[in-house]
């Protein structure tokens, strides 16, 4: 989630502040990695690249390092476009404007006036961010592909209990169940805070 978060708010700054052939250029490449699909990719890049992490920084490091970086990497992009369309109303308000008339920096003002204004859609999102890791991290692991049989997840755990259905299926429903309450709760989480951050909320 962090690695999404901090991708997408540097690129969707970056388009938001610019004008011309940068924007353009970052919501291309922003609409390209949305276009690709992201399961049969992150099957992919992880069974090609872990037994090269695994050497490389250990089994259980090498994996971690992986997968966050995958499941980032391809997380960041509704992140991105969230910050820049509050960039593009935001640079445009009378404070912003007084800001540059008294002679603040281009920097200055991203830091210190747009950027904190914009930070609650932006921890709402990740909070959607963080029940897609959830279920991203749960499905690698039910392929096969997560983190090591010692290291228990969730998804290791379905993985696990699919050889005993038929003898004992409550090994799957407790661990399907975790995902799901989890997700859901995230999920109200980010409701709540939505409301909590809401600018137009009547105190």
């Amino acid at each position: 989630m962090l690695v999404a978060v901090v991708a997408g708010t540097t690129v969707g700054a970056l388009a938001g502040m610019s004008r011309g052939s940068v924007d353009t250029a970052l919501m291309w490449l922003t609409d390209l990695f949305l276009s690709l699909p992201q399961l049969p990719l992150l099957l992919v890049i992880i069974y090609l690249f872990r037994d090269s992490l695994k050497a490389l920084a250990g089994p259980e490091a090498g994996l971690y390092v992986l997968i966050v970086a995958v499941i980032g990497g391809f997380r960041w992009m509704p992140v991105a476009r969230l910050v820049r369309a509050q960039f593009l109303s935001l640079r445009e308000k009378e404070f912003v404007e007084a800001a540059r008339a008294l002679g603040a920096s281009t920097t200055r003002v991203v830091v210190h006036h747009i950027l904190p204004n914009a930070l609650g859609p932006v921890i709402v999102a990740g909070t959607i961010e963080v029940a897609a890791a959830i279920i991203a991290e749960s499905t690698l692991s039910f392929l096969g592909l997560g983190f090591p049989p010692d290291i228990p997840t969730w998804g290791r755990l379905l993985y696990d209990a699919k050889d005993y259905l038929d003898i004992a299926p409550h090994w799957a429903l407790f661990p399907g169940a975790a995902i799901f309450l989890a997700v859901l709760t995230i999920n109200f989480i980010g409701d709540g805070l939505r409301d909590t951050l809401d600018p137009r909320k009547v105190m």
